[in-house]
């Protein structure tokens, strides 16, 4: 499973610095995890400060 990230993204950019892969990258509207590197370690969810991270189902 990954994470992926919610139309909550306010685009501040804390999870993309956060992730320790790099599967996190700034797309045009609201920033994107690549479900195929992204580890599950859930970094991302932890600095969000609009819960915009989420596992994936």
């Amino acid at each position: 499973m990954s994470y992926k990230i919610t139309d909550e993204c306010i685009m501040c950019g804390s999870c993309e610095s956060e992730c320790p892969v790099n599967a996190i990258s700034e797309g045009d509207d609201m920033y994107k995890i690549d479900p195929d590197t992204c580890t599950d370690c859930g970094s991302c969810a932890d600095v969000c400060p609009v819960d915009a991270c989420v596992p994936s189902e």
